[in-house]
């Protein structure tokens, strides 16, 4: 919003009733608790999904009984908002958090404004595992009639169960069927001489991809010819491929229609799996491995097909770049989160196609039990590359909202898969972390202690890296070196063993100085910040230096 549009929805917000569920108001001038922002998080985003509101509305700097402008310096450094954006999806389920975050300065006083998404449908937002709802302006847990009021938004007709009227066993790919045959024997051999017995339309009756001869949506999509996506319309079932290379232009492309039980594994065929080497710790022979693992990316993109929402109307994408694959499909994580999926290791409590899934698991296709999610994340482990990368988007893009997986088919950083090596003992959840400091994504400050308390990881929060008995692991102590900051007495020795050999300095010098001493962690700014701190702690604390400011520098001297 443009900063007379976000005054003009603040005064907006101003005049609605105080007791409304789905809008908070609060001073916060200094500060506010963050777990109880993730609460009002929760409530409001549930309370906008009652009400049937686009988006639940919490600001700070506003007196809640009279609706007053009175100002906040609620995090008011540059960055630090934003980074509430990612500290709040950490303990969402769904990982949803703030749509946006707009401020104003009005003459009262600075005002914060946190767009809130409501709760998806079918799923109530939870905070830390717990429901959080509103009655009038009273916070608390969101009561149990509200809960299912939610859930129950989501006991559809499941879409793959529908019967396409008109199609009959001949819109299906004779080859399809075949294959079908083949791989449910496998999964049940004791029905072995049954199954050779049954024709065509007793074989779908009995995996219920067919009720009573009439074939059903999950049929089409798995065993239908390609000209009989016709009986779907508008909804689409289709795979696009598409390969880029290193300046991520596009190469080639290819679509991909039923059937999806054959054209998965042409899907596949086409992805370049080629070989990838590296040389572990303590030895001259390299490792020679593929960049993927054929299960993972077949239970990505198996996945992709259980779980698109055909409803949308959109299409399954395969993107190939240089050294990852990014599945994308249609719909939300019904799950909530991949932590939860990781630690839970059970089925999900509901599927979007439930009759597709079960034939699916009856195919061979997916796992009957739910853990394929957790085993794709132990084949990444074990082969010591990245762990798999979720990302669930609100709704931003033309279709709504989308699931996006993204496999690394490289080694990202040496040290994180020398410690694997190392440490096969080392849980998943703690390996989810450790993939996270590698890829340098941001972790709330609890799950850094945490691995400091296990001295896998050192450094001031947020830039944290590889301790010093994670190197000593490795044989790479200059890495370790590299990143490790010298405590600030070194610093100053340096700048008056200077002082002393030359008498004055100017800034640019120590800056020269300090520069490739200060831990590689460290961005330019935050290397010039801590020169600057290191500098006046010197003149005013130690009072070991002057300052002397002429026209053109600043000088430094020995007292």
């Amino acid at each position: 919003m443009q900063p007379e549009e976000i005054q003009q929805k603040i005064e907006t917000l101003l005049r609605l009733p105080h007791e409304t569920e789905w809008v908070e108001f609060k001073a916060a001038q200094t500060s506010f608790d963050f777990g109880r922002l993730g609460q009002y998080f929760s409530a409001l985003s549930n309370e906008a999904n009652l009400n049937q509101k686009p988006s639940g509305w919490l600001l700070f700097g506003i007196e809640s009984k009279q609706h007053r402008i009175i100002g906040t310096s609620f995090r008011s450094a540059a960055g630090d908002l934003n980074k509430l954006k990612y500290e709040i999806a950490c303990k969402t389920n769904n990982r949803i958090t703030f749509s946006e975050i707009y401020e104003y300065q009005f003459p009262q006083g600075r005002v914060v404004l946190f767009e809130i998404p409501p709760a998806p449908q079918g799923i109530p937002t939870s905070w830390d595992g717990h429901f959080y709802g509103r009655e009038g302006e009273s916070l608390g847990p969101l009561n149990l009639h509200e809960i299912e009021q939610i859930r129950s938004q989501n006991t559809r007709q499941d879409w793959s169960a529908d019967i396409c009227v008109e199609a009959s066993v001949n819109d299906l790919h004779p080859d399809a069927i075949r294959k079908a045959r083949e791989l449910y024997s496998q999964k049940n051999p004791e029905q072995q001489d049954e199954v050779d017995k049954w024709d065509d339309i007793t074989f779908l009756n009995k995996i219920k991809l067919a009720v009573r001869g009439k074939l059903t949506r999950a049929a089409i999509v798995l065993l239908g010819r390609s000209e009989a996506t016709s009986f779907l319309s508008p909804s689409q079932a289709q795979i696009t491929w598409v390969v880029y290379n290193d300046k991520n232009t596009e190469l080639d492309y290819k679509h991909y229609g039923p059937p999806f039980l054959l054209q998965a594994d042409k899907v596949l065929a086409n992805i370049r799996n080629l070989n990838y080497r590296y040389l572990p710790a303590g030895t001259l022979f390299p490792t020679e491995i593929t960049m993927y693992d054929p299960y993972v990316i077949r239970e990505a993109l198996h996945n992709c097909i259980a779980h698109q929402d055909y409803t949308l109307q959109g299409r399954i994408s395969i993107a190939e770049k240089p050294d990852e694959l990014i599945f994308t499909n249609l719909g939300s994580f019904i799950p909530g989160s991949i932590e939860a999926v990781i630690t839970e290791n059970s089925p999900p409590a509901q599927y979007r196609n439930p009759l597709l899934a079960q034939a699916m698991v009856q195919l061979k296709m997916i796992d009957t039990i739910g853990s394929g999610i957790r085993k794709m994340f132990e084949k990444q482990r074990e082969r010591f590359f990245p762990l798999p990368d979720y990302e669930f988007s609100q709704g931003q893009n033309t279709y709504g909202p989308s699931v996006t997986v993204r496999i690394q088919g490289k080694i990202l950083d040496e040290n994180y898969t020398r410690l694997l090596i190392r440490k096969p003992d080392l849980k998943l959840e703690d390996v989810m972390l450790l993939d996270k400091v590698q890829k340098h994504q941001n972790l709330i400050r609890e799950q850094c202690n945490y691995l400091k308390k296990l001295r896998l990881v050192e450094g001031r929060y947020p830039n944290i890296y590889i301790s010093s008995v994670v190197a000593e692991i490795f044989e790479t102590k200059e890495d370790y070196i590299k990143n490790r900051a010298f405590d600030d007495s070194y610093y100053k020795q340096l700048i008056i063993d200077y002082l002393r050999k030359y008498g004055q300095a100017k800034r640019r010098e120590i800056d020269r100085l300090l520069w490739d001493k200060l831990s590689d962690i460290l961005t330019v700014s935050q290397k010039k910040h801590k020169i600057k701190n290191i500098l006046s702690a010197m003149s005013k604390n130690d009072k070991t230096i002057d300052n002397h400011i002429n026209r053109y520098t600043w000088t430094i001297n020995i007292r």
